[in-house]
């Protein structure tokens, strides 16, 4: 039998607090940390107290239910913790970190997760404590950019919680679903479970003292966007799209859904990817390919700034795939052009604190 996490939260359901009544979902005692690795399933239990007179008889039950609703061949490992152990709320996460920066796409396959990359490890490269989190759940590859496919982040004691240590290269600091599951899966989760993975990177990740978190958002507009701007308030989104209408189409669509007033998060500017092709040989040569300059026209269009015009080159692709991020060279014509892209940000990023008031977090209301 495969199993999947809603499968684990459908069984928890049938279980009965004792102390309140409610089931052990709707009493909110299921630590967002379901992990399943084959018929191995472990998952956290939070309790008010670490003397509750229910500990033994709730956990065994839960066994019990999982046994009985799902299979007996379930090996099934269930830590208990206390309040004062679980992930603190919204408001508390992310006290080290100075900027919170999303890197959006209203449309895939527009290189945004390269430019993610390479923005964050030209920010680094400049001196600033920089940290990515991969938040594309269903199509995760920032652990082959920065070439750490095999790493697996482990959880440290820090106070009366355990949490993430992230995993890092190039002076950054990076945490992605791709960590924790099979490279050749597909990550099969409805818009809870990954909104919950998500808060888990987010809440649970020991990410320390950092200058720019860069969070790399899956393309469109779905429950992830609207998890993370309920979940930190973020400093600024930049939005990145190819100068072909098709793109520059769905960037206006990302770029409303942050502007609105619902959301309300500032956008920093566009950045224009693949703006033209240079051939290595003739690296003087511009090949209007996506056509010209339309990622220019809609930031004026929109009375935003146009951060950079990335061109279009060979060795982006050939260095992504090799996980060496083209932005480690500063003085390639990629390379410089990340450069003067990160410095633009950093600029961005002074005027938006000396202007705007700071984001605030999207309230959810009941």
């Amino acid at each position: 039998m495969t199993l999947y996490p809603q499968l684990i939260i459908e069984a928890l359901k049938k279980i009965r607090y004792p102390g309140t009544g409610k089931n052990l979902v709707e009493a909110g005692m299921v630590a967002d940390n379901i992990r399943i690795e084959g018929q191995k399933v472990s998952f956290s239990l939070i309790f008010e107290k670490p003397n509750d007179p229910f500990i033994k008889s709730v956990v065994k039950a839960a066994e019990t239910a999982i046994h009985t609703y799902i299979s007996p061949e379930v090996e099934i490992h269930i830590p208990v913790k206390t309040k004062q152990e679980a992930r603190p709320e919204p408001e508390k996460f992310l006290p080290g970190v100075k900027n919170i920066i999303a890197v959006a796409s209203g449309k895939g396959g527009v290189g945004k997760s390269a430019v993610s990359a390479n923005l964050a490890v030209s920010l680094a490269g400049m001196g600033f404590k920089t940290g990515l989190l991969d938040a594309d759940l269903f199509g995760p590859s920032q652990p082959k950019m920065f070439h750490v496919e095999d790493a697996r982040p482990c959880l440290e004691k820090a106070g009366n919680r355990e949490l993430i240590q992230p995993a890092e290269n190039y002076g950054v600091k990076l945490l992605s679903i791709g960590f924790f599951v099979n490279r050749e899966d597909a990550v099969l989760w409805r818009g809870s479970m990954a909104g919950n993975a998500l808060k888990q990177l987010i809440g649970d990740a020991a990410w320390g003292e950092l200058d720019y978190l860069l969070i790399d958002l899956p393309p469109g507009t779905s429950d992830i966007h609207l998890t993370l701007v309920q979940t930190l308030a973020i400093t600024g989104v930049v939005v990145v799209s190819t100068p072909q209408e098709v793109a520059l189409a769905d960037a206006r669509k990302g770029i409303s859904m942050f502007t609105g007033e619902k959301v309300n998060v500032p956008v920093l500017g566009l950045i224009e990817n693949m703006a033209w092709f240079t051939p290595a040989e003739l690296p003087e040569n511009k090949y209007y390919i996506f056509g010209k300059e339309g990622g220019k026209r809609l930031a004026e269009e929109l009375n935003i700034p146009l951060l950079g015009q990335i061109p279009l080159v060979q060795s982006i692709c050939e260095s992504g795939d090799a996980g060496i991020p083209v932005a480690l060279n500063p003085d390639t014509v990629t390379g410089a052009a990340f450069r003067k892209l990160a410095e633009n940000v950093v600029e961005r990023i002074h005027y938006r604190h000396k202007h705007l008031p700071p984001t605030k977090r999207v309230e959810t209301h009941k």
